[in-house]
């Protein structure tokens, strides 16, 4: 059975994917080293299919991103627009049901304005 990913396509799918996700996020590669606890260097070699990473960082980029890691290898043709909104509106809908319940949970104290 061929397989239909070498080491070098994952490597480059990785980089392209972190590379969208940062620049998503109007990131810089030294702001999302700083977040992450890495360094720009790494980032940057990353990036560039330079240097491979561990479970670890894998996990650090997830979290500075607020993605999940599966993200990271997800084809360009998984992240059409159709999918990227109901991705969106999904999370536009956990933020909204949050934010009702921290209202009701820390309601505004008007006696002291």
């Amino acid at each position: 059975m061929e397989a239909l990913y070498n080491e070098e396509d994952i490597r480059l799918l990785f980089a392209q994917n972190l590379k969208r996700l940062r620049e998503q996020q109007n990131l810089s590669q030294l702001s999302l080293a700083g977040i992450a606890g890495l360094t720009h260097n790494f980032i940057n070699d990353i990036e560039n299919c330079n240097k491979w990473f561990s479970a670890k960082t894998l996990a650090k980029l997830a979290s500075a991103l607020n993605v999940q890691p599966f993200q990271f290898f997800l084809d360009e043709n998984q992240w059409n627009s159709d999918e990227r909104n109901i991705y969106l509106d999904n999370i536009s809908d956990a933020f909204q049901k949050w934010v009702g319940e921290q209202r009701t949970q820390y309601p505004e104290d008007n006696d002291n304005e």
